[in-house]
This record gives C-alpha cells, structure tokens and sequence, in this order.
C-alpha cells in the first residue's frame, strides 16, 4: 500500500474536516464493498482450486479412492471426502 500525502488529493474544506478527527497520523480508506474482490481472484488461486476439484470429483467418480486421490493430490482424506462428498 502506497503512502499518500492528502493535502495533495483531497480539498482543503476535506482535509479540514479530516483533521478535525485525527492529525498527523496514519488513515487507511478501504475500498467499497462493492469493487472488493474475492479471495484468489487476483492471483488465480480460486480457479486453480476449482480446477483441481473438478479434477478430484471427476476421479473419484470414475472409481479412484479417497486413499488413492488422498496421496495423488497430497492432501488428507478429509479434505478429499469434503471435495468429493459436497455440493457443488
């Protein structure tokens, strides 16, 4: 996250208002909910993740073993009985 100075972005009749509550310090804005995105959509991690269980359900349909996909996928049979057993 960038520092910006605000005098520089925001108008003085704001910045007076902002002062009145903090001067000096530090103040983070987030982002509205609205434009949040969710986990891993910037990285491709949720994609890779469906991929992977779609995959996994995809096996598992075709006979393979929650032992089998378990060591194929290295993750715990929980996890894959969570992936093969859920709605998707």
């Amino acid at each position: 996250m960038k520092y910006i100075n605000a005098d520089t972005i925001l108008p003085s009749d704001l910045l007076k208002e902002v002062q009145k509550y903090i001067q000096g310090g530090m103040v983070y804005i987030p982002t509205p909910e609205s434009s949040r995105k969710g986990w891993g959509e910037n990285s491709g991690g949720r994609t890779y993740l469906n991929l992977r269980n779609d995959e996994i359900r995809r096996k598992f349909s075709e006979g393979l073993t929650i032992d089998q996909l378990s060591e194929q996928f290295f993750l715990s049979c929980e996890s894959i009985k969570k992936i093969v057993y859920s709605r998707k």
